[in-house]
């Protein structure tokens, strides 16, 4: 199953994002690709950031977040929209075309 989902950067903050993810936490590497996240991209068109995976299983909602993804929440918080757990504001996107 493909996700997808938009979230917004506040204005002057794309270059610290990206560097930031190029930077990534080795530890939350390893986190997402234990939830079986493959294939995950992230994309900036101005200041709106569209990111994707693939992943074989529903992502679980229900349980608690683990404190690496929140640690990374904080770290990014300067950057982009957030509520107010410090999550990003995150709104699911439609499919409406797809080619194999």
């Amino acid at each position: 199953m493909r996700y997808a989902w938009a979230m917004k950067l506040r204005p002057g903050e794309a270059e610290a994002y990206r560097e930031k993810h190029d930077e990534i936490w080795p530890e939350l590497v390893e986190l997402i690709k234990s939830e079986g996240v493959q294939n995950f991209y992230i994309y900036r068109h101005g200041l709106t950031l569209f990111a994707t995976y693939d992943r074989d299983t529903p992502p679980d909602r229900t349980s608690e977040r683990p404190e690496i993804r929140q640690r990374w929440f904080e770290w990014m918080a300067p950057h982009m929209e957030t509520n107010e757990d410090l999550s990003p504001v995150a709104e699911e996107v439609e499919e409406m075309f797809h080619l194999d």
